[in-house]
């Protein structure tokens, strides 16, 4: 019985025939890999496994100091959640919104939502794509991977001015970033819904 894929890289719709183990199903206009049977499991197993890598680091990363700072004799350090409080204490409460929506809620909806459907599996099938929707619109405003960036430049920018050391949530923060992005390189929505419908 034949299935229908659209191909991931140039959206030509396919009618794919029962693959046997070792088959591939490459696209007719660009060649990209469409289908690899046998593959399903394994694809849910990967982004399962660094989503729930990403869930874990994720806590560290945003309650443990991230930067530890020195100036004129002045120690501070400072967490990305102790960083949106103290903006919030200051009034700052547009740009503690921001931060926290971008950097922290947004985030944290993705990776519980690739946790869902690829680990859990307790929605029925008609709540996926609702699922799958929310996920891909939080997973366009996720901006750790920016907020990472913008602390790399202030670092570098401040260098000459203050000292500095990194705090033990960098490197969770670090390893959040790299897994949450390697569940979303290695999620297939296809391929974690034919594995539901087994």
């Amino acid at each position: 019985m034949n299935s229908y894929r659209a191909c991931h890289c140039c959206g030509l719709i396919h009618s794919l025939p029962d693959l046997v183990a070792g088959q591939v199903a490459a696209c007719t206009r660009c060649r990209a890999t469409i289908c690899r049977a046998g593959n399903e499991r394994r694809s849910a197993q990967r982004t399962a496994a660094a989503a729930l890598g990403a869930f874990v680091l994720f806590w560290p990363a945003i309650f443990l100091p991230i930067l530890e700072i020195e100036k004129l004799g002045h120690h501070h350090e400072s967490s990305l959640i102790g960083g949106i409080i103290e903006l919030f204490a200051h009034g700052n409460f547009f740009v503690g919104g921001i931060v926290l929506l971008f950097s922290v809620i947004f985030p944290l909806t993705k990776i519980v939502m690739l946790l869902e459907l690829s680990l859990l599996e307790s929605l029925q099938r008609k709540h996926k794509a609702v699922t799958y929707r929310i996920m891909e619109t939080a997973g366009k405003w996720s901006m750790m991977d920016v907020l990472l960036l913008a602390f790399l430049v202030m670092l570098v920018k401040l260098g000459s001015l203050v000292e500095f050391h990194f705090g033990p949530a960098v490197f969770a923060f670090v390893a959040c970033v790299a897994m949450s992005m390697l569940a979303s390189l290695s999620f297939d929505p296809h391929e974690i819904w034919e594995v539901s419908d087994e």
